[in-house]
């Protein structure tokens, strides 16, 4: 699946744009994992918060949101990865992280990066670098981990 990505502050998203992310991030996380939780959480559009989008054929099905460096550790946190129910199993979710550790360098060079993954998805991030940082435990009814980035 060829896709074509875009890395937005969220200054430069469309509300099209925005409300397509909403739908897509609604769709899995709450709809799709049976997990319902506040996904609007008033980080989309606060500071430098940037928004990767991989589209193909014009419809979005892959986007990871990062925001930036937090004042009290300086960590980069990377979070809402996913990839559209019809795009999994061609590798797309490593694309979305790759473009993701790429566009943390871009802007907040040497910051170390943060996620809160799901425990299953461990070894997934554990092959681009991350590490675990604490025990797991449970976000919104599905265990997670965070991890840190090695470099």
């Amino acid at each position: 699946m060829e896709l074509s990505w875009a890395d937005l502050h969220h200054e430069d998203l469309t509300k099209a744009q925005l409300h397509t992310i909403l739908a897509l991030r609604n769709r899995v996380f709450i709809v799709e994992q049976k997990s319902p939780y506040l996904d609007v959480d008033g980080r989309d559009l606060a500071g430098d918060t940037r928004h990767l989008l991989g589209e193909s054929a014009g419809e979005l099905v892959a986007y990871a949101r990062v925001l930036e460096p937090d004042p009290g550790d300086g960590q980069v946190r990377v979070g809402r990865v996913i990839v559209a129910e019809e795009a999994r199993g061609a590798r797309i979710g490593r694309s979305v992280m790759v473009r993701a550790l790429v566009a943390c360098e871009t802007h907040w060079p040497g910051a170390p990066v943060r996620i809160s993954a799901q425990a299953h998805l461990r070894d997934f991030y554990g092959a681009l670098g991350f590490h675990v940082i604490g025990d797991e435990y449970d976000e919104d009814g599905i265990p997670h981990l965070d991890m840190l980035n090695r470099a």
